[in-house]
């Protein structure tokens, strides 16, 4: 069976399925297992539902359109569109606001047919991605982290308002959206990008992390020692060291060179990893042509997530490791987030390799648990920095 949720909010409860609109839960069909939608709502908790929108890597409605219901979608996205305008227009806030409140439900059963169509198009004609588990179960996280209001304030920030470029930089901060609106498929790698309109985690000055302090007691980081210098090691079946892993290549890999400073470590190491023509440690250890005879054929990479990617020869070592490491992160992540359930403390938001959860005092003895959850993944033990502070940018290190 196919249907769509009419809004994606928790809060938002309504389902099209049967040619009609239905908005008491005692009234939903029995959703069982091979169900089919296109997207994943916040308001569907069963399980076994099977979203299509995974299924052909976030292409959306159009890209994935029959040839004989374009016409009809192009125009019931104008009309969505127009709809979309009027209620801007009108400073309709969507957060606080059920989007199928205020259309008319004609147009949405027109509409939400349509995308029925087009969901089981995609049912009939692509195949399950290996790792659309994995995207599921990531696109949920993201979903809690989409609705999660930001502490963001200018408290014992003064220093950032000394110079008019940093005061300029902050104010549009503390003005900006306080949500972070993630995108699962804005990078090829699998690498989180965020939406336009999204706070700019990503994306903004690290002094201006200082801006951003926990709803509970502290943010605690968690993020890989050398993470991209352990994933090819792991993906080379190379014993991890316990300690940092560029002092390590330093005394394993690099001693011939005269290296006897960390950064130059880290720059001479991936200088030759993701440069092909770089013949600099050539014959040590580390073994890019098995790596590549391993996850890469015919112009397509296979990570170990079951990830594929059609990319040129010369950037396929660098997209096996960078997809590889952003998946253990992610897996990671919604682990994290699955131990928290039920709890007052939460994962905040995830910064590439990064994981921060905003953490309550009277759970802190959690912390052990969220390091050897996060340090275990898939494909072994990684060190794990962790850090603590009372805002994001003023993070300690804790030993534990």
């Amino acid at each position: 069976m196919y249907f769509q949720a009419l809004d994606d909010k928790e809060e938002c409860i309504g389902l099209y399925f049967d040619g009609k609109l239905v908005f008491e839960e005692e009234h939903f069909p029995n959703i069982m297992s091979g169900y089919k939608t296109w997207k994943y709502s916040g308001s569907l908790k069963e399980t076994d539902i099977k979203f299509l929108w995974f299924y052909n890597e976030g292409k959306n409605l159009l890209e994935c359109c029959p040839e004989h219901l374009i016409d009809e979608l192009k125009k019931g996205q104008a009309k969505m569109t127009a709809f979309k305008k009027a209620f801007q227009i009108a400073k309709i806030n969507f957060r606080e606001h059920c989007f199928f409140d205020l259309v008319p439900h004609d147009f949405l059963v027109s509409f939400l047919e349509t995308k029925n169509k087009i969901t089981e198009h995609v049912y009939e004609n692509y195949d399950e991605p290996k790792h659309y588990q994995h995207l599921v179960d990531v696109e949920r996280l993201l979903y809690k982290i989409r609705y999660q209001q930001l502490n963001v304030n200018n408290q014992n920030c003064r220093n950032l308002f000394v110079s008019s470029q940093n005061r300029v930089g902050a104010q549009k901060i503390l003005q900006g959206s306080k949500f972070i609106d993630y995108n699962i498929f804005g990078t090829r790698t699998g690498r989180l990008s965020t939406h336009p309109g999204s706070f700019p985690i990503l994306t903004m000055k690290k002094d201006f992390r200082a801006l951003v302090k926990p709803q509970n007691d502290w943010f605690v980081s968690l993020d890989y020692n050398g993470a991209e210098v352990r994933t090819t090691m792991s993906l080379l079946g190379i014993e991890q060291p316990s300690y940092d892993v560029h002092e390590w290549n330093m005394e394993h890999v690099l001693k011939d060179l005269g290296i006897t400073e960390r950064e130059s470590a880290k720059t001479t190491f991936f200088g030759w990893l993701y440069n092909p023509n770089s013949n600099i440690i050539e014959g040590s250890i580390y073994d890019r042509n098995k790596i590549l005879s391993e996850y890469y054929n015919s112009g397509m990479i296979d990570t170990p997530f079951g990830r594929k990617i059609l990319v040129d020869k010369d950037k396929a070592l660098n997209y096996i490791v960078q997809s590889t490491t952003a998946d253990l992160v992610n897996d990671r992540a919604v682990q994290i987030d699955k131990l928290l359930i039920g709890k007052k403390s939460f994962v905040s938001h995830i910064v590439h390799d990064e994981v921060v959860i905003d953490v309550a005092n009277d759970e802190r003895d959690l912390i052990a648990e969220m390091k050897d959850l996060f340090s275990n993944n898939r494909l072994g033990f990684y060190k794990t920095n962790i850090k603590a502070g009372k805002d994001y940018f003023n993070l300690g290190d804790l030993n534990i």
